[in-house]
C-alpha cells in the first residue's frame, strides 16, 4: 500500500522538463537539457566605458528558451537553472570571493506592472541566495518608458535611452555593484546605466548577462 501510494504521488506531482518534455526528476529543467548549456570563456564580452561585462552563455538553443521563458511566458521557475548557470560561471571568473551588491537591471514600472514582474530581479534573488550577495533595488530607477530596442537603429538606439535611468546615491552602500541583466547585445542600455552611475559618482561597477547573440562581442 506504501508503495502504490508513492507512485501515485510521483505521477501526480511528477514535472516534465520544460526543454525536451521528458520526466524530470530535478523538476522544471532535467540534468540533460542542462548540461547541454555551454559557458562562455573567462573573458569580457565587451568593456563598457572601462567597466568589464561577462556572459555566462550565448543566447542560442537551450539558454536561449529558459530566458524567453521566464521574460514572456510566465515560467518563474527557470529562475533557478538560470542562477545556476550564472554562479557556476560567477565562479569560475574568480570573483566569487569579493563582496558585491546585485543591481538588477531595472523595469520600467509600467512595463513591470503589465508583465507582472522583473524577470531579472527572479533570478538575482536565486543568485543571491548562491553567493549570499545582497541585491540593492533601490539605487536605480527606470524612469523613461523606452521602446524596444531590437527594431532601431544604433543612432535611434542611444536616443531611446538617453536618460532612462535614475540613481539615488543615498542607497549606495560604497560596495562593489554587480550589474544584472537577461541579454547584451550592442550593449546600449548598459551604457546609459553606467553612465548614470558613473554622473553620480559611483564607479565601482561590474556586469554580469545571462547571455550574449552568437558572433557579438
Amino acid at each position: 500500500m506504501i508503495s502504490f501510494i508513492k507512485q501515485l504521488l510521483d505521477w501526480i506531482y511528477r514535472k516534465d522538463c520544460y526543454f525536451c518534455k521528458k520526466p524530470s526528476p530535478l523538476g522544471i529543467m532535467c540534468e540533460k537539457c542542462f548540461s547541454e548549456i555551454e559557458l562562455n570563456s573567462n573573458e569580457t564580452i565587451k568593456i563598457i566605458s572601462n567597466i568589464c561585462v561577462y556572459s555566462s552563455s550565448l543566447y542560442i538553443d537551450n539558454l536561449k528558451k529558459l530566458i524567453r521563458g521566464i521574460k514572456y511566458h510566465n515560467q518563474k521557475e527557470l529562475a533557478v537553472p538560470l542562477a545556476d548557470i550564472l554562479y557556476t560561471y560567477w565562479q569560475e571568473l574568480g570573483h566569487s570571493k569579493d563582496q558585491y551588491e546585485i543591481v538588477p537591471m531595472p523595469l520600467h514600472p509600467k512595463r513591470e506592472k503589465n508583465r507582472g514582474y522583473n524577470h531579472v530581479l527572479l533570478y538575482a534573488r536565486e543568485f543571491s541566495k548562491l553567493t549570499g550577495y545582497p541585491i540593492n533595488s533601490e539605487i536605480v530607477k527606470r524612469i523613461k518608458d523606452t521602446k524596444p530596442q531590437y527594431n532601431l537603429s544604433k543612432v535611434k538606439r542611444i536616443e531611446n535611452l538617453k536618460g532612462a535611468f535614475e540613481v539615488d546615491p543615498s542607497k549606495y552602500n560604497n560596495k562593489k555593484l554587480l550589474i544584472f541583466d537577461d541579454i547584451c547585445t550592442t550593449g546600449t542600455t548598459i551604457k546609459e546605466l553606467i553612465s548614470t552611475f558613473k554622473k553620480n559618482g559611483i564607479n565601482d561597477l561590474y556586469v554580469l548577462v545571462a547571455a550574449n547573440p552568437e558572433g557579438n562581442s
